[in-house]
């Protein structure tokens, strides 16, 4: 069954086992179960890696737009918290963009950014508080899920205060009042996670995909859109913070803030490189302040799984600076803080011994040491790691390519070799790909006991050399279709041959099958049949022969005693 509950889940139906998924998955949080992925709720952190890599658009964002209409519909005036990467990803004036928000039935608009310069102000006083040690930006929920879950020892170096969203959402409801619903829109499918921990502040996340099906499902025309003087965002546009969906943004408004020379600045945007700028760090050994602002895709939240657009990079992050305005004065205290302390939160992590490790490696075929390629195919870093994956219920072992490829192998010679036709493969060179003994037996004569010892049998050899109707796989190889001759002779055998293209002009195989001594069988039970008739026939005739001479001499006696009754009679 698919959870539709969590942010992102698997249509069941469209899943093509082709496990892409699981490859790009950086924290395994697939689960594959008859060759079917499903997301395993607990581990996953929301990035939304899977949604864009799936080819077959299994893979789905959790729909929130009926919740919205509901609580429109329930009579909430609900505010619309707008992530800053709008104004590149729609290229639209902020009136404009007002206005359409306005039309589906929103009350109001604000900039998230409004929320994140409140966190560049709260940071940078923080950070001057502090000594020396490692901190962690807390703006992507995305990299402090994956932190809590797959690096807790650095939860503790999490930034103490919540995201720009959820501190805009303070800020709204503090000016407008509790009782007001929020509604972020942004391209960030993590928001939709953090929006449920948190539905005190954000009622539901809305993605920029989600927001372009409600205005084509409500058939607008957004240039046909009026603006009115009142299309402006509440209470006041944004300025600085608006640099928060491109990487090194964030600290781009740090510095505006004025902090300390003592302060290293680092950003890093991506999971994989943020996992590799924390590996064999040690917090307890630095010597220096160091504030990582980091963002779970790459080149920032601009390139958001839930962007919806085809705008190329480099027009959305101009579009986006292009807007920008910087404050001539920036305040030393933030108005607004949502206080957060960060826990671990550690999947289940089962641990298995060597034997059971080694027991499972077996089902797909990885028994020495060298069998282990670790190629990756299957989604996992090692053959280890699937072999455990395996043991969790989490995999099946089919997904080893090499060790299906191996069984395919085993399968097809097993077949080649113990049916009673001959069976040949050949390329589009008209050399031989395969072929079975039963095919050697037939057409190799004396040579057949030389290759019979090869491993490789005639495995690349001229089919012209082989055999007399080569002609018959050139003109499969030319026309693209099959050729079936029934009684073909050859050195005085018949053969049934029947053709096929495997491979359109690359491919041809055929299936001989040694007819001769069943046309000798029918020739002889033909002969025989021939024999009883003409016996039938001559004792047949005999019988008439008989019958007939039998009738001749009835009617003589007939016809004399019939003659003698006249005659008696004509005396009386």
């Amino acid at each position: 069954m698919t959870n539709e509950l969590y942010p992102v889940y698997t249509l069941k139906n469209e899943c093509h086992d082709c496990y892409k998924c699981v490859r790009e998955c950086q924290v395994k949080a697939i689960k594959i179960q008859n060759g079917s992925a499903s997301v395993i709720d607990e581990k996953c952190i929301a990035c939304g890696h899977c949604v864009i890599a799936c080819p077959s658009n299994a893979k789905r964002v959790r729909n929130d737009i009926e919740k919205v209409k509901s609580l429109m519909f329930s009579g909430k005036r609900v505010y619309v918290s707008l992530a800053p990467s709008w104004a590149g990803i729609y290229g639209l004036e902020s009136s404009k963009m007002i206005a359409l928000l306005k039309r589906l039935g929103f009350y109001a608009v604000s900039e998230t950014a409004l929320g994140a310069q409140e966190v560049s102000v709260k940071t940078n006083e923080w950070l001057k508080e502090q000594e020396k040690g490692l901190f962690i930006s807390s703006a992507c929920p995305v990299i402090v899920d994956y932190v809590l879950k797959y690096k807790p020892k650095f939860a503790k170096n999490i930034t103490p205060f919540a995201s720009p969203a959820l501190t805009h959402a303070k800020y709204l409801k503090t000016i407008y009042g509790d009782d007001i619903s929020i509604v972020f829109i942004g391209p960030c499918i993590g928001k939709k996670k953090e929006a449920d921990k948190h539905p005190e502040l954000i009622d539901f996340a809305l993605t920029f995909d989600e927001l372009n099906f409600w205005i084509k499902d409500e058939f607008i025309n957004i240039e046909e859109i009026r603006v009115t003087s009142e299309d402006k965002f509440i209470p006041e546009a944004s300025c600085e913070g608006a640099l928060y969906p491109i990487e090194g943004g964030m600290n781009e408004t740090i510095k505006l803030c004025g902090v300390d020379d003592n302060t290293v600045l680092v950003n890093v945007s991506g999971l994989k490189p943020f996992d590799e700028t924390l590996d064999g760090f040690k917090v307890d050994k630095t010597d220096k302040k160091i504030f990582l602002e980091a963002l779970s895709c790459d080149t920032g939240c601009v390139n958001g799984p839930g962007k919806s657009t085809k705008r190329s990079g480099i027009l959305i992050k101009s579009e986006i600076l292009s807007k920008i305005k910087f404050r001539e004065e920036i305040p030393t205290r933030p108005s607004v803080v949502v206080e957060e302390q960060f826990e671990p939160i550690i999947p289940k992590k089962n641990e298995y011994s060597p034997d059971e490790i080694a027991s499972a490696m077996k089902k797909f075929g990885k028994i020495k040491e060298e069998d282990e390629l670790n190629c990756g195919g299957c989604g996992y870093a090692t053959c280890r790691d699937l072999a455990c994956a395996l043991l969790d219920g989490d995999a099946e072992s089919s997904m080893c390519v090499s060790y299906m490829r191996k069984l395919a192998m085993k399968k097809s010679a097993t077949m080649l070799r113990c049916m009673p036709a001959a069976i040949v493969m050949v390329d589009k060179d008209l050399n031989i790909l395969e072929s079975n003994d039963k095919f050697m037996q037939m057409f190799c004569g004396e040579m057949y006991e030389i290759f019979k010892e090869r491993p490789e049998g005639v495995k690349g050899a001229s089919i012209e050399r082989i055999v007399s109707f080569s002609n018959i796989f050139e003109k499969m190889l030319k026309t693209g279709k099959d050729i079936h001759k029934e009684h073909y002779s050859v050195n005085g055998k018949l053969y049934d041959i029947n053709a096929f293209v495997i491979e359109e002009n690359e491919i041809v195989g055929a299936i001989i099958t040694d007819v001769t001594a069943n046309e000798m069988d029918r020739e002889k039970i033909a002969k025989k049949a021939k024999d009883v008739i003409t016996k039938n026939i001559a004792t047949v005739q005999e019988i008439a022969c008989l019958l007939g001479e039998h009738m001749v001499e009835t009617e003589k006696l007939l016809s004399s005693i019939a003659d003698d009754y006249s005659n008696n009679s004509g005396e009386k």
